[in-house]
């Protein structure tokens, strides 16, 4: 797999919000704004209005103007981060390993689990009755959805899982690259590959939107729980506001976020972000060492 470092960023700015009631922080930046890259992963336009609110609480909070911008595809937000585009950004787990790779990411807050601690969510390798898989190992030389090749449960876990079921997933299958988790969905919903990935967060918007019947789909194999990609910075942003920022996402509230809204990430029990920190995701490196990526050759 690559990724082009040396492609344009192509954000998509959906929104800007602020309100002209309060002055900007002295140490906002660009003016008095921030600007915050959010990975593709489920439907954008549902998505716009959620982070609208999100980026308002973030604002009202941080003193600063907030411009919320969905990136074409993963490696958009990463490039916008390495390009000095974006100053926070929003990640999957394997995401966020590249960004940290490739552009110095620092991952700092991550939505909380009703313990208020670091939440999770899983991946799933799923087909449909009548697609002629019954088991893992049948999905070997069919066609295979994944959502985008740096996303942590749309490619990295399911393809881990298919290696240990003894499934090259660079050989054995036809991987079929969509472009989101919610793609990889209507591809299996519309029977137009017999097995994919499917995480949780987008059956939660899919059962949401009363399109998710379980009687439809049949869990080949399910994962262990996966760390929530985190709200990472630009590691060169001035100390002084960065340390500011970072403590208003370790501490947002979000109790006040519409609760349909949460459903439709899979956060439904979120309240809060928690602090998290590059650490938390060596779990995920080692799943990147067994399927042999470097990442610092991911060019």
């Amino acid at each position: 797999m690559k990724i082009g470092m040396g492609l344009a960023v192509q954000l998509a700015v959906a929104l800007i919000f602020a309100t002209d009631a309060w002055a900007a922080a002295s140490n906002c930046p660009n003016g008095g704004t921030v600007r915050f890259a959010v990975v593709p992963a489920e439907d954008t336009a549902k998505l716009t209005p959620i982070y609208a609110h999100l980026g308002d609480l973030i604002a009202a909070k941080l003193g600063c103007k907030v411009e919320v911008q969905f990136g074409t595809n993963y490696t958009a937000v990463i490039e916008a981060l390495r390009a000095d585009q974006a100053e926070m950004a929003q990640f999957g787990a394997f995401s966020y390993l590249l960004a940290h790779e490739m552009a110095g990411a620092q991952a700092v807050s991550v939505y909380a689990g009703a313990d208020g601690k670091p939440g999770s969510y899983y991946a799933t390798i799923t087909t449909w009755p009548g697609s002629g898989v019954t088991k893992l190992t049948d999905v070997k030389g069919k066609a295979f959805a994944f959502a985008d090749p740096a996303s942590t449960s749309g490619h990295l876990v399911p393809s881990y899982a298919l290696r240990k079921a003894g499934i090259d997933p660079d050989k054995d299958i036809r991987p079929f690259y969509t472009g989101s988790h919610t793609a990889s969905f209507e591809a299996l919903r519309n029977h137009k590959v017999p097995a994919g990935e499917l995480n949780s967060t987008a059956i939660a918007g899919a059962k949401l939107a009363g399109m998710f019947d379980p009687a439809d789909y049949v869990i080949l194999w399910q994962s262990d729980p996966i760390p929530n990609g985190p709200i990472a910075l630009r590691a060169d942003l001035d100390p002084a506001f960065k340390a500011r920022l970072a403590e208003v996402m370790q501490t947002m509230d979000i109790s006040k976020m519409p609760p349909e809204d949460m459903k439709f990430l899979g956060r439904a029990s979120s309240k809060s972000f928690a602090p998290i920190d590059d650490k938390a995701y060596d779990g995920i490196r080692d799943i990147v060492s067994v399927l042999h990526i470097d990442l610092a050759k991911m060019d």
